[in-house]
């Protein structure tokens, strides 16, 4: 039994303080109306009861929220896909999924489901401490296998909070307690381009030896890239973008919440999630005889490939890449009734944000947010190389 106690600020509950914390969860009041909505054929108290019921972090995930991902893809998706699964067989025990992030607890959550339906041990989640904002949300995502990602804090602060995770983050795998799931960058992807920060492969390292090749190696890297026909929060991400052109953007009171609630309930169309192949031993080997930043930027482009590859393309990016582009491109991938349906949901989204944006450059963003994709595809296409890239 490995020894987690300098850890307990981070990380998830266990089974026992899960049941202790669902059970403070299904005395709150708002539990009835998240029943309804979730659970609408079942009497009011179904999940109250359903959470006083529970004995164990599975339980919990297996009982209620797979329920509930089921129900959000069934109510808010045409169509869900995955492949790759095969991949996880490729590696020996525990791994680190490195994922492109487009929606906050979605891309999560989804993978847990495709894990899960394929008798794959549930991985640990790492989000940011943002997204707690008071204990009856601290206590549902603790209970999921949530590490906290302590964000806003001073520059000493964030070194020693980096330090902590990536321990925490290594021993959890190497030990074979858990595998992780890890976004590749902090924050969801706002303009479409899935890009690595070489930040985060830096904290990955810090807990390792002086061995750089041993230290990746031994994370079992799995890129993973889940794409939706139509981006969560598409115009709230348009808009912070818009804002961010001209002054710093502050979150108000709540923000996350509110991009969480919109990502659960705002329709997807088409959703896919493809888990990419490990990185090898001779791509980090390779990277290992790099300089000291090469070697992250090696690493980086070898996830990155793989998450641009898994990326599926919907009628939405091409549309959008032809529109931009003031072109007709990839007209074939679409119909003029495909255009027309998307261009009156871009229109009824950009009415949904207040006036005094500009429209037009509000309008060129949303576009944008779509159209990324396709060009990042064309890049690896064309050269093998990826926006952001540096030789």
């Amino acid at each position: 039994m490995i020894d987690l106690s300098e850890f307990e600020s981070i990380s998830p509950y266990t089974d026992e303080e899960a049941v202790v914390a669902l059970g403070k969860v299904a005395d709150n009041p708002v539990i009835a109306e998240i029943s309804q909505y979730f659970f609408p054929d079942q009497s009011p108290d179904f999940l109250k009861n359903r959470l006083k019921s529970v004995r164990s972090i599975d339980d919990f995930q297996v009982m209620v929220m797979s329920k509930v991902i089921e129900w959000v893809i069934e109510h808010t998706a045409h169509n869900f896909s995955y492949d790759g699964i095969a991949n996880i067989d490729k590696i020996k025990g525990k791994f680190l999924a490195l994922s492109n992030h487009r929606d906050i607890i979605l891309d999560p959550a989804i993978t847990q489901l495709i894990l899960y339906r394929n008798g794959v041990p549930m991985t640990e989640i790492a989000v940011g401490d943002n997204l707690i904002t008071d204990k009856f949300i601290e206590y549902l995502i603790r209970s999921n296998r949530m590490i906290k990602v302590v964000r806003g804090i001073s520059a000493r602060e964030l070194y020693l909070s980096s330090q902590l995770l990536s321990r925490y983050i290594r021993l959890n795998i190497t030990e074979q307690k858990s595998s992780i799931w890890l976004a590749q960058r902090q924050g969801r992807t706002k303009d479409g381009l899935d890009m690595t920060e070489q930040g985060l492969l830096k904290m990955l390292d810090m807990s390792g030896t002086s061995d750089f090749r041993k230290n990746f190696e031994e994370l079992n890297i799995l890129p993973m890239s889940i794409s939706y026909e139509l981006e969560p929060c598409d115009v709230l991400k348009a808009r912070e973008l818009l804002i961010s052109r001209s002054q710093k953007y502050v979150k108000q009171p709540l923000e996350d919440l509110n991009s969480i609630l919109t990502g659960i309930k705002q329709q997807k169309g088409n959703i896919h999630l493809n888990i990419g192949k490990p990185l090898t031993s001779e791509e980090i080997a390779v990277a290992s005889l790099c300089d000291k930043n090469d070697r992250y930027q090696l690493i980086r482009h070898a996830v990155d490939l793989r998450v641009i590859e898994g990326y599926k393309l919907w009628k939405t990016n091409y549309i959008a890449y032809d529109l931009v582009n003031h072109g007709f491109k990839y007209s074939e991938k679409y119909t003029p009734e495909d255009v027309e349906k998307f261009t009156a949901y871009m229109e009824h989204q950009l009415d949904t944000v207040e006036k005094t944006l500009n429209r037009a450059d509000l309008r060129t963003i949303f576009l944008n947010i779509y159209a990324n994709p396709v060009v990042s595809k064309e890049m690896l296409r064309v050269d093998h190389r990826l926006p952001g890239w540096k030789e």
